[in-house]
């Protein structure tokens, strides 16, 4: 059997190679080699007596023991790390700069308010934050943090889930006055449907379900006017123009006025992930850790917009 302290080492380690889903990608994060990295996982799993990854050219995944041992080792993990940031936080000042993206909706309802918050906390640090829709490449353009709303498909960066925006369906009480309210989704065919662009299912196809079912489906609306910018739908709909399917968040305070009514509730099947997502790396700035952590109680304080 390995010295205790080794065994500490390769099974922090070894969480990090399943959380990378490979040796060249957590080798990288380490700082080491690769080839150092299978010597000291082949270690571990003799001394083991246990198969731990089953290893392809393609894929990487934990055996029924490497599954086992992955949750002991990510509860090993994060207690060496909060052992380590208790006593960092109280040595080490906030400084130097981060580079952050986030949505335009986020970034109006909260985040521009909270992270100047958190600046205010921390006087030495800056942070460059861009409001913008489009899924920025955070490597290449040297962004050390994103607000990201939908699916994340780039295995290469960390994602840590922050809550879920569920979207609706809503017009003004003054279109429902000169129009019939839609009792079913395909009543929205003869509706004049304002659409958001930025959807990852397109433009003019609303993703719709019936209530207390989970089967989602598109239906292709038909509007006469399309933006790039939600809340130039949201000001359109208040005026009576039309129907819209957009984040709850953003017409929350909408609805509580009645400004806006919400129709055929229970059919809108948009949910949508909120995740602060930061590249692979072997240690998380604690500034960057911490801004996290604060942009997640702001989002929790107002979970019920969303």
């Amino acid at each position: 059997m390995l010295p205790t302290h080794e065994y500490a080492n390769d099974l922090i380690l070894f969480a990090l190679i399943v959380d990378c889903g490979s040796f060249s990608k957590a080798a990288e994060s380490a700082g080491i080699t690769s080839s150092v990295i299978s010597k000291r996982i082949g270690k571990l799993e003799k001394s083991l007596g246990a198969r731990l990854l089953y290893r392809t050219t393609r894929s990487l995944t934990p055996t029924e023991s490497g599954a086992m041992l992955y949750h002991h080792a990510k509860t090993l993990s994060a207690q060496m790390q909060e052992a380590l940031y208790a006593v960092s936080e109280k040595s080490e000042a906030l400084t130097g700069t981060i580079r952050m993206s986030v949505p335009t909706i986020s970034g109006e309802l909260l985040l521009s308010e909270s992270v100047a918050e958190f600046c205010a906390q921390h006087p030495e640090l800056k942070v460059e934050m861009r409001l913008e829709n489009r899924f920025v490449d955070l490597v290449n353009e040297g962004i050390d943090l994103a607000i990201r709303t939908g699916t994340m498909p780039d295995s290469s960066l960390i994602a840590r889930h922050i809550l879920d925006s569920r979207w609706v369906i809503v017009c003004s009480p003054a279109y429902l006055e000169q129009h019939p309210q839609p009792q079913t989704t395909a009543d929205l065919l003869a509706h004049n449907c304002l659409t958001y662009t930025y959807q990852e299912s397109g433009t003019a196809n609303w993703l719709v379900k019936q209530p207390g079912h989970d089967d989602i489906q598109e239906l292709q609306v038909n509007g006469n006017l399309s933006a790039n910018n939600a809340r130039a739908i949201r000001k359109a709909v208040i005026a009576g123009h039309g129907i819209a399917m957009v984040p709850r968040c953003m017409v929350y305070e909408d609805l509580q006025d009645e400004k806006l009514v919400e129709i055929l509730n229970g059919h809108c099947g948009k949910v949508l992930g909120v995740y602060a997502v930061y590249p692979y790396t072997r240690n998380l700035p604690l500034k960057t850790r911490l801004l996290i952590e604060h942009i997640i109680g702001s989002y929790k304080r107002i979970s019920h917009y969303f």
